[in-house]
């Protein structure tokens, strides 16, 4: 059922990091694929700015490899890993790489390198953005609770312009029962239930799909959750 709800963009703020990924053993980890030696003796306190330091010592291009190997664990291969270490000094590949799905981990290694590197990669921006939804069939739209990602992108992108990106791209899914890229353009989403009317909803994505976001208040959209698939006996 294509039910409308009321919406309300509470908050939306640009963020340069995402929270939580980059943590002191991811650090450590770092530290070792660039072969650091010894980190017994570092501190939780120091290991931040070492990790950054020993990044900064590196060639851009081949610390851009080793972070990516690094990321994305085998997931590219050594001559995609070469060619994006060179692409990534010019090209953000958190909103231009054709798998979506690789965008938040592209948009990590892209922090990392911008700060290390004192702005000689492209500056990664992200967004995070607080939505309340009311309507009285709230319960028609949660599962275990909680929003959809796709239900959620569909409803938000009821609330951009019609030329928006996300409705210039993913049009047939917006409007269909099956939108299986919503779980990659919603990096992190949280649903908190005020009442059996009102949800609170906190989205951390990509600039690049909502930053039409910004200039919306409230609207009515319309939303549906996907469809499921029944299991054969």
């Amino acid at each position: 059922m294509n039910t409308a709800y009321k919406v309300a963009i509470l908050n939306f703020d640009t963020i340069l990091e995402l929270p939580d990924y980059w943590d002191n053993q991811k650090y450590r980890d770092l530290l070792g694929v660039m072969d650091y030696g010894d980190i017994s003796e570092i501190s939780n306190a120091e290991l931040k700015e070492m990790c950054y330091m020993s990044i900064a010592d590196q060639e851009p291009e081949e610390a851009a490899k080793l972070i990516l190997g690094y990321v994305f664990n085998e997931r590219l291969n050594e001559g995609q890993i070469d060619n994006l270490s060179n692409e990534m000094r010019e090209e953000k590949m958190w909103e231009e790489y054709a798998e979506i799905g690789y965008h938040e981990d592209f948009f990590n290694t892209g922090q990392i390198l911008y700060d290390a590197f004192n702005g000689k990669f492209p500056h990664p921006e992200a967004v995070y953005f607080e939505v309340k939804i009311t309507s009285d069939k709230l319960k028609d739209l949660l599962i275990d609770n909680k929003i959809s990602e796709a239900a959620l992108t569909r409803l938000l992108a009821s609330g951009m312009p019609e030329n928006t990106l996300i409705n210039r791209l993913f049009t047939e899914q917006l409007s269909s029962e099956s939108f299986e890229e919503a779980v990659n353009i919603i990096w992190q989403m949280n649903t908190e239930l005020q009442s059996d009317s009102t949800a609170l909803v906190k989205v951390i994505s990509s600039k690049y799909f909502f930053q039409d976001l910004k200039y919306v208040e409230t609207f009515d959209g319309k939303t549906h959750n996907d469809e499921v698939a029944e299991e054969e006996d």
